[in-house]
C-alpha cells in the first residue's frame, strides 16, 4: 500500500491512516474483531485496552442452541417450506401420454362456462362458517355471480375445448342463460 504521510513509515495498513479520535470511536464499536485498532501498530498511543465490544459478529452455521434449549430458528425452518409454498393451479401445456394440453380440475370444478362464453361462479365463502352467518346473508352467499372480462379470458385459456363445447341437458336451469340477448358486447 502506499504511504500517506511521510511521518507513518513504520507501519503499513488501513488502521494506519486512521487517527487516534477515530479509534475509539465507530470502527471499534462496529468492528471489534476486524482490526487490531489499539495496539502498537495503529499507533494509538495512550489509550490502553480495549473496551468490550458490543456484540461479537457470529456466522449462521455458529447459532447452535445453548444449554439444550431449541433456536427460533431451528425450530422454523421446518415449517419455512410448507409456509412459503403457494397453490399452483398450473396448466399443462403438454402431458406425458398423448402431448396434448390440458384443463386445470379446480377451474372445472368451481366455474360454470355459458355458452355465450361468459363464466358462472358461487360468491366466496357460501360454505364457511355458516353458523355465525344470518338467513339472509347466507342466501346471498349462495347467488351466482358473473366473472369479469380478463377473468373469462384467464379461464377459457385453463380449459380445454371440451369444456367450451355447447351442452344439451334436460331441464338445464340454465338454459335461458347460455344465449346473449340485449347484452352489450
Amino acid at each position: 500500500m502506499g504511504q500517506v504521510g511521510g511521518d507513518h513509515s513504520s507501519s503499513s495498513g488501513p488502521s494506519s491512516r486512521l487517527g487516534s479520535s477515530s479509534c475509539s470511536g465507530i470502527l471499534r464499536r462496529w468492528a471489534p474483531r476486524a482490526l487490531p485498532l489499539c495496539g502498537p501498530s495503529a499507533r494509538c498511543l495512550g489509550h490502553g485496552p480495549a473496551p468490550a465490544p458490543l456484540w461479537t459478529p457470529r456466522l449462521l452455521g455458529e447459532n447452535r442452541p445453548r444449554a439444550g434449549t431449541p433456536s427460533v430458528l431451528s425450530s422454523v425452518t421446518p415449517l419455512l417450506p410448507s409456509l412459503l409454498q403457494q397453490p399452483a393451479r398450473t396448466l399443462t401445456y403438454c402431458s406425458l401420454r398423448k402431448g396434448k394440453r390440458k384443463s386445470v380440475k379446480s377451474v372445472v370444478k368451481r366455474f360454470l362456462r355459458l355458452h355465450n362464453g361468459l363464466w358462472v361462479r358461487r360468491k366466496s365463502g357460501y360454505k364457511k362458517k355458516l353458523w355465525k352467518k344470518s338467513a339472509a346473508q347466507k342466501k346471498r352467499l349462495r347467488e351466482f355471480v358473473l366473472c369479469t372480462r380478463t377473468q373469462c379470458k384467464l379461464l377459457d385459456k385453463m380449459t380445454t375445448s371440451f369444456w367450451k363445447r355447447r351442452n344439451w341437458y334436460v331441464d338445464d336451469p340454465y338454459q335461458k342463460y347460455h344465449d346473449r340477448t340485449n347484452l352489450r358486447v
